[in-house]
């Protein structure tokens, strides 16, 4: 059991995080804090401070801009995670990845699991490992269960792109980067993406690079 005097430390990193103001530093790919598991939250951080705290998430995500940002992703070793996706896609896109809009939402103390055998695989990027891509294979559907950032429970069966943003958010918070399930072959930089493999589905880039998908 984590004592008052224990809690403090963490409380006082953030307080600190939050008074430089502004968008928080996004911590890159090489810092242990990205391969720890994240400890479970349970009350480390004072109501007032995590509403701040989560604000700060929010306000980062956006500014980078993402889709998700995890806690360690800044530094802070617990199981908080925000996504938002506005989708902001072509029609073709949204038809053939599933990508749909979804409202900004907190995770706390998420885990998911698989619903049924389908996979796809697309390309994956990470406010973490600036300027790459490679493509995933990821379970289309899962069941994440968790609490939002009032404890209320979270139990929801996500599809598609939403399934893919809550699956790679949640793997930040096991030391899990999206590199580790990534195709090694399929790695290539924001402009070799934009510049030739921009289609809606990696088929051609798989083709290309020898790569075997799903």
């Amino acid at each position: 059991m984590e004592t008052s005097s224990e809690r403090a430390p963490l409380a006082e990193r953030v307080e600190e995080l939050l008074a430089q103001g502004g968008p928080l530093p996004i911590v890159a790919a090489g810092d242990p804090v990205l391969r720890r598991a994240a400890d479970p939250f349970d009350g480390q951080l004072e109501p007032g401070l995590l509403a701040r705290f989560v604000a700060a998430l929010r306000l980062t995500m956006r500014a980078a801009p993402g889709v998700g940002l995890a806690a360690p992703q800044v530094g802070v070793g617990l199981r908080i995670a925000v996504i938002e996706d506005p989708a902001p896609v072509p029609e073709e896109v949204r038809r053939v990845r599933g990508r749909v809009p979804q409202p900004f939402r907190v995770l706390v103390n998420p885990s998911y699991t698989p619903v049924g055998s389908g996979r796809a695989a697309f390309f994956e990027g990470c406010l973490s490992v600036p300027g790459y891509q490679a493509v995933v294979a990821r379970p289309t559907e899962v069941r994440l269960t968790g609490q939002d950032e009032h404890g209320r429970a979270l139990d929801e069966v996500f599809s598609g792109w939403p399934a893919r943003i809550v699956q790679h958010e949640t793997d930040h918070l096991d030391g899990t980067l999206y590199l580790d399930r990534a195709e090694p072959r399929s790695l290539s930089s924001q402009q070799a993406v934009a510049d030739r493999w921009a289609q809606p589905s990696p088929e051609r880039a798989a083709r290309a690079r020898g790569v075997d998908r799903p």
